[in-house]
């Protein structure tokens, strides 16, 4: 495992917030020289402590601002089962995350859609066609309190 001192998690804490800056600004915000930062992103990057950087957009501008938490149980726990379900889901286009769980469910999915019935649409054309699931639970978000994509450090 990498050592994160200060410097790097005040780096990691400015880019995790505002990806797309040059070095010159980022180094200016964590106070330090231009050269020492670059070095030191490029550690982070090379360690894969920073694994991408990535542009996030509005759900509402992309036309998918609907949100629902699907839990999946699958009809048996055999290794075989669940690598079919695990490769068969990462096709599904509006599956933004899928998440192997430990509880009731076997597997929590986190879908976008344009409304109910693009819901629907997804539900029949994909996620009841996923191999080995014997129950399927959808929840639908009504409003979204709080997110982030920054993991603290």
């Amino acid at each position: 495992m990498a050592e994160i001192d200060s410097i790097d998690a005040r780096i990691l804490r400015v880019l995790q917030k505002t990806g797309r800056m040059s070095n010159a600004d980022l180094s200016e915000k964590v106070n330090l020289s231009p050269s020492a930062c670059h070095r030191r992103v490029q550690r982070l990057e090379k360690e894969g402590i920073i694994r991408d950087y990535v542009a996030l957009l509005d759900p509402r501008k992309v036309h998918r601002p609907t949100t629902v938490f699907v839990e999946i149980t699958l009809s048996a726990q055999a290794d075989e089962v669940l690598d079919a379900f695990e490769r068969e889901v990462a096709k599904v286009p509006d599956v933004l995350e899928c998440h192997l769980m430990a509880g009731s469910a076997d597997y929590l999915l986190k879908v976008v859609a344009a409304d109910t019935e693009d819901f629907a649409r997804i539900h029949r054309r994909y996620l009841a066609r996923l191999p080995g699931v014997a129950q399927m639970q959808s929840s639908f978000a009504l409003r979204t309190v709080f997110k982030t994509t920054a993991l603290p450090v």
